[in-house]
């Protein structure tokens, strides 16, 4: 899924989930089965397709792994951080903040909190990004700050746009201008057109149409040639373009 072949990545998947079936309709090996499911519902939720199956499958493979693998079993805290980020996706962003707490609760329980860094940042973010999505923009820029010095690689350049994000939505838009001009590491395939996305917006706030455009037209370029036609961000980068008057 790194490369962005993300319906690869969904079909391999769940023909390993067909081949691992019995005659009778039973797994073979129930675990293998659970995580090749998971991947591709994975896979398909970060591709952009928009369909409600997607959260059910995802609210299945929760009660499953915790009917037979226990509460401990290792991806199961993943799993219903995926499920929070489905709710946000299906605007249910106050659902999806009750879930992204209950996993950062049961991350601090943990014993190996620093072998779950990068699973808390992703916690962190799926939280900030259902305050934006409730209008709470000062609560997530509070997120971001506090967690920004610690971040790393995918982690730093995503809290940088969810602190752009928030600044954007307080209408602080030249200070997040100034931080869309940060140095970054370069995207990862879903991420293509996020940073681009703001940015654009900031600039159109500012009255920088010609900017905004160009800017907006990059991002549109680079979801389409990673993500599916329904994702989320395409949507946005398309209603903004439609706010920019003609040059």
């Amino acid at each position: 899924m790194e490369e962005g072949r993300f319906e690869d990545a969904e079909a391999r998947a769940r023909a390993l989930v067909a081949a691992r079936r019995s005659r009778n309709g039973r797994d073979r090996r129930p675990a293998t089965v659970w995580y090749a499911t998971y991947v591709a519902t994975l896979a398909a939720r970060i591709h952009g397709r928009q369909e409600a199956s997607l959260l059910a499958e995802l609210d299945a493979l929760i009660a499953e792994a915790e009917r037979t693998y226990g509460v401990h079993h290792n991806l199961l805290l993943p799993a219903r951080l995926a499920r929070a980020w489905a709710l946000i996706d299906v605007e249910r962003a106050a659902d999806a903040e009750t879930e992204a707490q209950n996993v950062l609760r049961s991350l601090a329980r943990r014993a190996n909190r620093a072998e779950e860094d990068q699973l808390e940042l992703s916690a962190l973010l799926c939280f900030g990004d259902a305050l934006c999505a409730q209008g709470r923009y000062e609560e997530s820029e509070t997120i971001a700050r506090a967690h920004l010095p610690r971040a790393f690689d995918a982690w730093a350049r995503s809290l940088r746009i969810l602190l752009i994000r928030s600044l954007s939505g307080q209408e602080r838009h030249e200070e997040a201008l100034t931080e869309s001009l940060q140095a970054l590491p370069k995207a990862p395939a879903h991420g293509v057109g996020h940073l681009e996305l703001y940015k654009a917006a900031a600039l159109h706030a500012l009255g920088r149409n010609g900017e905004a455009q160009a800017e907006a037209n990059r991002a549109l370029a680079a979801c389409e040639r990673y993500l599916h036609p329904t994702h989320l961000r395409i949507a946005a980068i398309r209603a903004l373009l439609s706010r920019i008057p003609p040059p």
